[in-house]
């Protein structure tokens, strides 16, 4: 029969090499120890240990089952943290969201993962509407979405804005919309949306529709917009952090406009799962950074109707 105890006997065994030594961490007896060995080795069927004396070594299937012992006490670790809502430091965050947010979210986690050991991080890059399927099927605990899609079982919360940018080959001179219509359009997944907002927005009624743009290009990775741009193919307009982690921002420059635009980001959820701690933390962290690096303060501008 499995048990896990000779397990956990056997790896402190090898560890500290000494019958004396494992018995006395474990509040054993010595002989309590070499019967969870031996019990051990007539469940696998196979010897573990070399006798030499009061020395041993181990055999071929000593060494594998001390390391199949390693793996299952650290998942045993890590199962427990799991468990612990309370604890904002340890347990498993299961995160998504599109590419815009990812491309500087993502290595934020991994760092911010790296300061609290007890995390585990599972990300996804997904469009919005795998985003919302994925959380309703338990998939994800939390996603980070730019729009919003009813359904009774979720539930979206207002987290984040970032400033929407309008990107030209760096040797762009034009400022008008005719010569942005003469430039052309490079057109990702949420890219007509983006164009039209701050288009729209600092263009007034000279702006009509993007239709009357040149297509110039798609891709539905919006991280590789940007090298259509910096190829002199078109212009677009994407988030800020997308411009922050390209790496063809030198190739390509922001129009400064007069009106800033800004793409909401908003947190959905399960409506029936209280998110733990840990998550409130890690998104309220990255939130704070960001609006530390986009404004030099933590106090969030009043957030435009999204």
């Amino acid at each position: 029969m499995f048990n896990a105890q000779y397990f956990r006997t056997y790896m402190m065994l090898v560890e500290t090499g000494s019958f004396t030594q494992t018995a006395g961490k474990l509040d054993m007896t010595q002989p309590g120890v070499s019967q969870h060995v031996r019990k051990l080795e007539e469940y696998l069927g196979r010897s573990l240990l070399n006798r030499h004396g009061r020395r041993f070594s181990l055999t071929d299937a000593g060494r594998r089952a001390y390391d199949y012992a390693v793996k299952l006490f650290a998942e045993h670790e890590h199962f427990r943290h799991s468990l612990d809502d309370d604890s904002p430091d340890s347990g498993e965050c299961r995160i998504a969201s599109p590419g815009s947010v990812g491309l500087m979210f993502y290595p934020f986690l991994l760092g911010y993962q790296q300061m609290h050991p007890g995390l585990t991080v599972n990300y996804s890059f997904a469009f919005n509407h795998e985003i919302a399927q994925d959380v309703v099927a338990g998939r994800y605990d939390v996603g980070i979405v730019t729009e919003i899609s009813k359904h009774p079982d979720l539930s979206y919360e207002a987290w984040h804005q970032e400033p929407l940018c309008l990107v030209v080959p760096a040797d762009f001179a034009g400022t008008s919309l005719g010569e942005l219509l003469a430039l052309g359009f490079v057109n990702y997944n949420d890219g007509n949306t983006n164009a039209s907002l701050l288009l729209k927005s600092n263009f007034g009624s000279e702006f009509r529709s993007m239709s009357h743009f040149p297509r110039q290009g798609f891709t539905n990775e919006v991280g590789q917009v940007l090298d259509a741009v910096a190829r002199g193919l078109g212009f677009t307009v994407v988030s800020r952090p997308v411009l922050e982690t390209s790496p063809w921002q030198r190739q390509v420059k922001e129009v400064s406009l007069s009106k800033p635009v800004h793409e909401t980001l908003h947190l959905v959820s399960r409506t029936d799962v209280e998110l733990p701690k840990r998550y409130r933390q890690l998104l309220e962290s990255f939130r704070q950074q960001r609006l530390n690096s986009l404004y030099g303060y933590s106090e969030l501008p009043a957030m435009e109707p999204s």
